[in-house]
């Protein structure tokens, strides 16, 4: 068996995502050697937030079209995989009406994955045949409608998903280690993506739509594979946040988790991947130091006073800087790689 040689390119990427893994792994090392065990959880989120964030850069970054049904997706593969593995004694507490028989059967925690990501995968497909046919503020409209319309589903199926109460008994099968694992192989395919044919395709379409089309680009099939990778990302991070945590609700899987994870890539930048793992850790880091703010800590002696709500008034404040002064993100179109070379 033959192997085509690699380019540039894709040289490039594999160096940029091996030194992007070499940060996600000192960040955890750092955390066995001098963190807290609370910080696990914490930990985790970020990765979590990381894997969506990575997604949202393969479709939104690569073609220039912002989506805000990400957390749709994500909920779905949390559902699916949460029932199927959660044994059957306990949903015949949690789901006792459930319909189907959705409560009658147990999934050992690998084919319950796979069937989440082949559904959310399908929905993924079925949404794109026609999200990929729109432009602009188009698909921007349908995909909050997407959001939409799954969030009340959530809600009102209260026989499946539970609404606004937690699905409870789901076993934890996750930890630091294996999303930490699922981060690594995520950039290190966001990054082949964004340097094969298909993503230069999609990225030369969003500069040129009408010039890529008469280079012969299939808009339309480039679009559509993005968002369908796209939408595998988001389904990995919902099951992994359902793996750890034993319990989901509908309540994180709408819009205030979609402003959060747009705000990460918008302060990394939109176009690269080295943007999305920076703008994720940036605002995580400074969330938790503003939550530390919120409960009115003493500094020096000084009492300072509860502010509440200073958490989504940074995430505003964020997104409408870099807007104004950076409207590129941080890292622009550059990737961590660049600055070795920038020093050579």
């Amino acid at each position: 068996m033959r192997f085509l040689p690699l380019n540039s390119a894709q040289r490039q990427g594999l160096l940029g995502s091996a030194m992007l893994s070499l940060l996600i792994l000192a960040i955890v090392g750092a955390y066995y050697l001098w963190g807290e065990s609370y910080q696990a959880r914490m930990l985790y989120a970020v990765f979590v937030n990381l894997l969506v964030v990575v997604g949202l850069q393969v479709f939104t970054g690569n073609a220039n079209i912002t989506s805000f049904s990400h957390a749709a997706f994500m909920g779905i593969a949390a559902y699916v995989a949460a029932i199927c593995v959660t044994p059957i004694a306990m949903k015949a507490i949690s789901l006792p009406d459930a319909p189907w028989g959705l409560n009658a059967f147990e999934l050992s925690a690998l084919s319950a994955a796979l069937l989440a990501l082949l559904i959310t995968g399908l929905l993924g497909l079925a949404t794109g045949l026609f999200m990929a046919r729109l432009t602009g503020v188009g698909v921007t409209i349908v995909s909050i409608a997407i959001l939409v319309i799954v969030h009340s589903i959530f809600l009102y199926r209260t026989d499946i998903f539970k609404g606004n109460q937690a699905l409870f008994g789901i076993p934890k099968i996750f930890d630091l280690p294996q999303i930490t694992a699922l981060v690594i192989v995520a950039i290190f395919i966001a990054r082949a993506f964004r340097e094969s044919a298909v993503g230069l395709k999609l990225r030369a379409s969003a500069d040129d739509e009408v010039g890529a089309r008469a280079m012969g680009v299939d808009v339309f099939k480039v679009r559509l594979i993005a968002w369908v990778v796209g939408t595998l990302f988001f389904a990995t991070a919902g099951i992994a946040y359902a793996f750890y945590l034993g319990t989901i609700s509908a309540r994180p899987f709408y819009f205030n988790f979609v402003f959060l994870t747009v705000s990460m890539l918008i302060l990394g930048g939109l176009r690269s991947v080295t943007g999305a793992v920076f703008g994720t850790l940036m605002i995580s880091m400074g969330l938790e130091l503003v939550r530390w703010l919120e409960t009115g800590p003493v500094i020096s002696g000084i009492k300072f006073p509860e502010v509440l709500g200073l958490s989504g008034l940074l995430l505003g404040v964020v997104i409408v800087a870099v807007m104004a002064f950076l409207p590129r993100g941080i890292m622009g179109n550059r990737e961590i790689e660049d600055f070795v070379k920038r020093k050579r």
